[in-house]
């Protein structure tokens, strides 16, 4: 059976310390020890925050994109972050563009976009997770996840789930070089009495590898980790 997106991690040198500021921006709930963020319908994926000593040393291949139902509602979740430790970011946006660059308290880049932005319309809190990667790997995640492809032009990609909610997206080429591990990465979870070898080799039929301690890696080699849901 296809795995489902269980979580969206974050290596974080302060993990309690980075979900508190994602559940306060959010207005999800912390679970569990305190490094576990969900929504507070229990549905969809969680956000999860593990303890990583390694500095942030470059802009993530991966960014959350904020949706804004008013300009007003854009303005308060801008307040909002910055009173919970986050700050404004330059990363070449102008001045004409709509939406806001923030980076949260570990350096994590995000967006928190305009009012009116169709493509993110109805997709919840989290619009997007924006990435950097091919059109290739856009295909990937669709097999992946059995998640349809919402848009595929130029070499763009975006899935989503048939459910609706976040969209993933990848911006084509160029691609940044991936020099060191991605602090932002997808976790899989796989049904219980699922074969999971059965699984890995369906993935990397698909275009994964294997990496080092049990680690996957995507055409573009990101990370992503496949586990056992609960029951």
């Amino acid at each position: 059976m296809t795995p489902h997106l269980a979580a969206i991690a974050f290596h974080a040198t302060d993990p309690p310390d980075l979900a508190r500021f994602w559940a306060g921006l959010l207005n999800w709930e912390r679970s569990g020890d305190g490094t576990v963020v969900v929504p507070p319908d229990g549905k969809g994926y969680a956000l999860r925050f593990t303890g990583s000593r390694a500095p942030k040393t470059r802009q993530n291949q991966a960014h959350f994109d904020l949706t804004s139902a008013t300009p007003d509602a854009q303005r308060d979740t801008v307040a909002r972050a910055l009173e919970l430790g986050a700050r404004h970011l330059d990363i070449g946006q102008t001045p004409e563009e709509g939406h806001i660059v923030l980076a949260d308290p570990d350096g994590n880049e995000f967006c928190v976009i305009e009012a009116g932005n169709t493509f993110l319309a109805d997709t919840g809190v989290i619009g997007a997770v924006s990435c950097d990667g091919t059109r290739a790997v856009g295909y990937f995640w669709s097999e992946a996840l059995g998640w349809p492809l919402v848009w595929d032009q130029d070499e763009e990609t975006a899935v989503q789930s048939p459910e609706g909610g976040t969209k993933i997206t990848w911006g084509g080429p160029p691609v940044r070089e991936k020099t060191d591990v991605n602090r932002l990465y997808f976790e899989l979870a796989f049904p219980p009495g699922a074969d999971e070898e059965a699984e890995i080799a369906r993935l990397v039929a698909l275009g994964a590898r294997r990496g080092p301690d049990g680690v996957l890696l995507d055409p573009d080699g990101n990370e992503f980790t496949l586990r056992k849901a609960a029951e």
